[in-house]
């Protein structure tokens, strides 16, 4: 099993806007990003830390529907 990497924000939204995600707000420190899936808006919040907590970064790749592997192939 891949261990998730300890990653500043400005990585981890780099990384998703090449998967197809777009920045739609900010509101403090707190990014708001979104992706049209199929018939579906998926919708992530990621809040703007350096580092971002590893279980902070697992479950927003989770709500991303992205492995690690995937993920990492990104960076």
């Amino acid at each position: 099993m891949t261990k998730v990497p300890s990653l500043n924000y400005e990585q981890v939204i780099n990384a998703l806007r090449r998967d197809g995600w777009v920045l739609i707000r900010q509101k403090g420190s707190h990014i708001r990003l979104q992706k049209r899936a199929y018939d579906e808006v998926l919708k992530i919040t990621i809040p703007a830390h350096r580092p971002l907590k590893r279980s902070t970064l697992a479950h927003i790749l989770k709500q991303a529907r992205l492995s690690i592997a995937a993920f990492e192939k990104l960076l």
